[in-house]
């Protein structure tokens, strides 16, 4: 998920995406710990997609107030 599409996305909508990206996270680490994945690079590029919608949550709320 590339950052313009970020901001374009409403908050609600982020926040949902948000919850379903930390399920399919933990699923994969989990998943990972039991037998090694093809794309271990994959649980990287997972955690940096939710570090990016987190930001992007934290900079909407300190814009609101």
């Amino acid at each position: 998920m590339k950052q313009e599409e970020i901001k374009e996305m409403a908050t609600a909508d982020l926040k949902e995406r948000l919850a379903q990206m930390e399920k399919e996270y933990r699923q994969l680490k989990a998943q990972h710990a039991v037998s090694p994945i093809d794309s271990p690079a994959k649980i990287t590029k997972d955690r940096k997609a939710i570090a990016r919608v987190k930001t992007e949550l934290r900079m909407r709320e300190i814009n609101s107030k």
